[in-house]
Parts: structure tokens; C-alpha cells; sequence
């Protein structure tokens, strides 16, 4: 095994790099490691973003595939004078998804993957209630897969544990920020580097969400959902990535070894040696024979 391209948990990944950077005792190649291991993405809502474009936006982000995308958002974070008008909106939006079967058409939101996926959601849930309030939620249940609604938490703190921490389903965090600059620190505030976004009017803001957005993929009016491969090569930094990312020009090159052959053409003559038929055919093809 020379390369192992992996997609999963931060965990699982810095596990993998770690024996991988251990070469064998008989030695072989020293092992390549790709990896896309997860992120604790976030949305920007500015205060003078376009509030129906921003709900539709988070709502595709968070709840499109029960949230089990890792360039889901599972923040979003709102500028302070914006925060009564965003939220009622977005739940009042939130509350309009239809959930059922994954392959009922008229399902807005499907089953979470695996039992082991629903307990470790539902554990988080119900942690969080601890100290959190919820703005919407629901009961999961098992009865046509596991299902869980989606769940929407106010005024999270930056170092809670649903701030801070990946996880994989239909519960979105929100966080309260003075200014723009306040809403990109807290944007950035977590070890992953893998999507982030901004809703925003202002062209200057816009322009800071390029330079200051600490992502892979930066997503500027539209969801943090839907990467086109060639078009947007997809992937982060930080925690959330090792390697070129996939879809780009760069990430076939990571399969490859590049050998480099160099040869000295200025040489005195030129002394074929004809020991096989090939040769022979080679060598009267160099005489004009």
C-alpha cells in the first residue's frame, strides 16, 4: 500500500496518518496519506443580508440529507440587530419540512444512516438541553427508520460542546454576533477548516468573507451544499483535511509517483547494438535501411 485516501471522522483520519507514518520493517514506500475528516461548518447572516435568500440558504445547508453532509452547515451564525426577524423566519421555514422515507419524493427530510448515528445524535440532543434552548425540536423515532426532526438551538456559547464539536445530523446551532467582524471570529473559532459561508449585501463584507473565511470552500449568497466536481474542487485544512482537494486538477496527481528521466543529447556519434530482431529492425530504421 503506497497512498490511503480515506473520508470520515477527525479521528478515524488522524489514526490512519499515524500508522501510515510508520514504515514496515522491511521497508517498501512510505505511505501517502488523503484525508477528509469532517468540519463544524458555519453560515454568516449579516444584517442587511436578504432574510428569505439566508433562511432557504441555512435551510438546504442544515436539513438537506438530515444534515449528513460534511459540507453541512451546522452553524449559523447572525449579526445581533438581525437575530428576531432571522430566526422566526427560519423556524417558522423549518417547521414547513416534510420528513418521511428516503425515497418518498415528497420527503424534505430523510432517516439519520445507522442506529449508532441516531444514539450519538439523540445523546447530544439531549446533553444540550442541559443549558440550551431549543427553538425548535421534536421526538425521534424509530418506527420508519431513524428518524429524527430537525432541531434548532439558540444563543450557543463558542466553547459549547455543539459549537465546537462535528455532528453528523439535523441540528444546527445558532450563535449571536455584535459586528461582522465578531461573526467571522466566531465563524473560524472551531479546529476545522472545511466549508463556511456568508449572506451579505455589502460588498465590502463580502470581500472580507473571502479574505477571512478560514474554509476550503467559501460560499458567498448560496448554500455550503452542492460542490461541482471540476467546477469547485471540494475539501478543506486545518483538522478537516490532508491533500489536494478532490475534484481538482491537483488530486489524480496524489495517485502517481512522478519520475523525472534526463538525458545528455549532446553526445559523439551514435553505436546501436543490434542483439535481438527488435534491435535489428530499430537499428536499420536509424541507418535508412
Amino acid at each position: 500500500v503506497d497512498v490511503v485516501a480515506f473520508t470520515g471522522s477527525q479521528e478515524v483520519g488522524l489514526q490512519i496518518n499515524e500508522a501510515a507514518a510508520k514504515v514496515e520493517a522491511q521497508g517498501g514506500s512510505v505511505k501517502r496519506v488523503i484525508a477528509e475528516m469532517g468540519g463544524k461548518n458555519a453560515i454568516i447572516v449579516d444584517d442587511d443580508a436578504d432574510l428569505d435568500e439566508a433562511v432557504a440558504g441555512v435551510i438546504a445547508s442544515a436539513f438537506g440529507y438530515a444534515g449528513q453532509k460534511c459540507s453541512a452547515c451546522s452553524r449559523v451564525v447572525v449579526l445581533k440587530s438581525v437575530r428576531e426577524a432571522f430566526l422566526t423566519r427560519l423556524v417558522e421555514a423549518t417547521q414547513s419540512l416534510t420528513q418521511g422515507p428516503a425515497d418518498d419524493p415528497a420527503t424534505d427530510l430523510g432517516p439519520v444512516i445507522d442506529e449508532p448515528a441516531f444514539k450519538r445524535i439523540t445523546a447530544a440532543i439531549e446533553a444540550a438541553r442541559e443549558d440550551l434552548e431549543f427553538l425548535l425540536e421534536g421526538k425521534p423515532t424509530k418506527q420508519t427508520g431513524w428518524m429524527i426532526p430537525p432541531h434548532i438551538v439558540a444563543d450557543v456559547p463558542a466553547d459549547h460542546p455543539l459549537a465546537q464539536r462535528e455532528l453528523f445530523g439535523p441540528v444546527l446551532a445558532v450563535q449571536i454576533a455584535r459586528t461582522f467582524d465578531d461573526a467571522i471570529s466566531l465563524a473560524n473559532g472551531t479546529p476545522y477548516a472545511l466549508t463556511a459561508g456568508c449572506y451579505s449585501r455589502s460588498p465590502e463584507h463580502l470581500r472580507q468573507a473571502r479574505r477571512e473565511l478560514q474554509a476550503g470552500n467559501v460560499y458567498l449568497n448560496r448554500p455550503t451544499t452542492g460542490a461541482l466536481v471540476a467546477r469547485q474542487p471540494f475539501g478543506g485544512y486545518a483538522m478537516s483535511g490532508i491533500g489536494s482537494k478532490a475534484g481538482g486538477s491537483d488530486y489524480l496527481r496524489q495517485f502517481v509517483v512522478p519520475v523525472t528521466v534526463t538525458e545528455n543529447t549532446l553526445r559523439r556519434g551514435f553505436a546501436p547494438t543490434a542483439d535481438t530482431p527488435g534491435d535489428q529492425a530499430d537499428a536499420a530504421a536509424e541507418a535508412g535501411t
